[in-house]
């Protein structure tokens, strides 16, 4: 049986999603990753088109 999330739910796991890319994007120091700013911003563009402002929950 699949439970249909809440849209909560689903906010909430891509603030996780969004603040986890933050911690590792902070550890690789200097170390530009091209992929993880792609994951980055499609993730602060989805957060947005939902209402979430992340520059409260940017490192």
């Amino acid at each position: 049986m699949v439970k249909d999330m809440t849209e909560n739910e689903l906010i909430t796991i891509t603030i996780d999603t969004y603040m986890n890319l933050q911690r590792i994007k902070k550890a690789n120091g200097d170390y530009t990753n091209p992929e993880l700013d792609y994951q980055l911003k499609g993730t602060v563009a989805k957060l947005s088109s939902m209402g979430v402002n992340v520059e409260d929950i940017t490192l």
